[in-house]
């Protein structure tokens, strides 16, 4: 384990994304309401506890029927009830007998197929049926969407709305979800001030600790904002303190070799111990992570973009892992390139690009002019990252690359 007067090679973006997520297990479960589940993940799967539908339903509105007296057109049936959705028709469909019914109502007994209202002209307590019936035609057959005790949600599911509605439609009023993992943030700096405060003159607006808490929310956790420290060692000391009941403490700026980088020094004398620093990466290569008295620290660098994209590359898996996701890394998507990139160096690059799509549908991803790790401007405007593995070749417009959806 290096010590943190070394310093020790690159480690590439993979291995220290996996020893990152190697240190998190997933959290704890606790119940909530459905209401409550969307932007959630499951923590254990979820069963259909009714079958959906639960009996045979009409999927039209028009005239229940026997198929077999309505093999031709222009048939004529004596109709002899109506069956709105949420009511019944509680005799058996007998030859030449029809019922008028809606969507969503259950087909009388005896009844096997429905004749759209389109294809229908009442005439007192008759119809004049213009087209044939065939079995099973318009009807939604008992179960087919599940049936009780069928698996429908996987633990590790990231709850959208679509999933509430069909846990509803499961007859499951509460969910095991994930606890959220919580994630404190502590930003360092004598030159940081906060939005709106007075500044020094030659302070600047730091917005690490927001950004990073909104990245936290979007990702499924809990930011705890433990705020801003000078380069001073006992309030370090005595902030990062505050992080005791986080599942990680996320750290900005102080973790570079400048004399007044104190996160990696200081903390290492209050027992930090350092699995790694510095990543062949490009923005972020100052990045580091440990752990201080059992508690995984990840220390981000300072400039913001740099910040952020460490964030998503490495706290994001992080957060996943913790909520028990089936994917630590998020799907990497393929876009066509929308401009020239130059021959790689030896670091794993994370471009800020726009998307749009080309004639034929495909993503195309266009990286920005600029890559200055200081343009939030830039990061703001963009819609993903282009990621360019190190040593990559020279990349001409139209070739495929990965991207990172923000």
């Amino acid at each position: 384990m290096p010590t943190l007067g070394d310093a020790p090679e690159l480690l590439p973006v993979d291995i220290a994304i996996e020893r990152v997520t190697a240190a998190f297990a997933p959290l704890p479960g606790e119940i909530v309401s459905l209401a409550e589940a969307g932007g959630r993940v499951l923590a254990e799967d979820i069963s259909a506890r009714a079958t959906y539908p639960p009996t045979a339903v009409s999927a039209m509105d028009g005239y229940a029927v026997r198929a077999i007296d309505v093999r031709e057109a222009l048939t004529r049936l004596r109709v002899v009830g109506a069956v709105p959705a949420g009511t019944a028709y509680g005799e058996v469909l007998a030859p030449g007998e029809t019922v008028r019914i809606f969507t969503g109502a259950p087909l009388p007994q005896g009844a096997d197929s429905v004749v759209i209202q389109e294809n229908a002209v009442l005439d007192g307590d008759w119809v004049d049926l213009n087209a044939p019936a065939i079995d099973g035609q318009h009807v939604r057959k008992a179960g087919l969407d599940f049936r009780r005790g069928q698996s429908g949600l996987k633990a590790g599911t990231w709850i959208s709305a679509r999933d509430q509605g069909l846990a509803a439609a499961m007859d499951v009023p509460w969910l095991w979800v994930r606890r959220r993992p919580r994630v404190a943030i502590l930003a360092t700096g004598d030159e940081i001030a906060l939005p709106g405060e007075t500044r020094g003159a030659h302070q600047i607006v730091g917005g690490n600790n927001v950004m990073l808490a909104g990245l936290v929310r979007d990702a499924g956790g809990t930011p705890i904002d433990l705020g801003v420290v000078p380069d001073d060692a006992s309030s370090l000391r005595h902030m990062a303190a505050n992080a005791s009941g986080a599942d990680i403490l996320v750290t900005t700026g102080g973790v570079s070799v400048g004399e007044h980088d104190l996160v990696r020094a200081e903390l290492g004398k209050d027992g930090f111990r350092m699995e790694f620093w510095r990543v062949a990466m490009r923005p972020g290569k100052p990045v580091m992570f440990g752990h201080l008295h059992g508690l995984p620290l990840l220390g981000l660098p300072g400039n913001p973009v740099s910040a952020y994209v460490c964030g998503v590359v490495f706290l994001r898996p992080a957060l996943r892992r913790m909520l028990g996701m089936t994917e630590t890394l998020a799907p990497s998507p393929v876009a066509r390139l929308g401009g020239e990139l130059a021959e790689n160096d030896r670091r794993q690059d994370y471009l800020r690009a726009r998307l749009s799509c080309n004639d034929i549908g495909e993503l195309v991803a266009t990286p920005f002019t600029v890559q200055d790790s200081a343009m939030l401007s830039v990061l703001a405007a963009a819609d993903c990252l282009i990621v360019r593995p190190p040593r990559a070749a020279r990349a001409r417009v139209g070739d495929r690359v990965s991207i990172v959806i923000l």
